[in-house]
């Protein structure tokens, strides 16, 4: 038997003021789009956004749906759109901003699991790691600096061939 450990690290800032300028434009923009959110059901709104490599900041938020199985989350959202809009450009920055209308959320909310494996296959795409930026409704700011920091064991395509 052979032992691996795995660790993630995260950066937690307590304040905005901590952060680059483009980071807090850039979760300013995640903010602005959970006014797109749609989230009847679990009243839990994301809002995303992503800093492409041309300058570009697109953002989108969660798409529920009562068979919860066809939601989307804001963080696949904006990927989708950024690679539908601009499918050469690399993302190079990505926000995720949460709000939970029926109770204050100060702990910011990491990517879904189906998110991980999203961002970490845009990730392989470009052959470049995305850091990503979690905030709540406090100012506490967590950042990894790629989705594998979120799902160090990953399916990828080397397990498919």
């Amino acid at each position: 038997m052979k032992k691996i450990e795995i660790s993630t690290e995260v950066f937690v800032y307590d304040d905005l003021n901590e952060l680059r300028e483009i980071e807090i434009e850039l979760l300013e923009k995640a903010e602005e789009a959970l006014a797109k959110a749609y989230a009847p059901y679990s009243e839990f709104l994301v809002g995303s956004a992503v800093l492409l490599e041309n300058g570009e900041i697109l953002n989108g938020a969660n798409q529920e749906n009562a068979a919860y199985s066809t939601c989307i989350c804001a963080e696949r959202t904006v990927l989708s759109a950024a690679a539908t809009i601009f499918p050469k450009i690399k993302p190079v920055l990505l926000s995720v901003v949460v709000k939970n209308t029926n109770k204050q959320q100060d702990k910011p909310a990491a990517p879904c699991g189906e998110c991980r494996q999203y961002i970490f296959e845009v990730e392989s795409r470009f052959q470049s790691e995305i850091p990503i930026l979690m905030k709540a409704q406090s100012n506490k700011i967590y950042k990894v600096k790629s989705a594998s920091q979120l799902l160090p064991l990953a399916f990828q395509k080397s397990d498919l061939i």
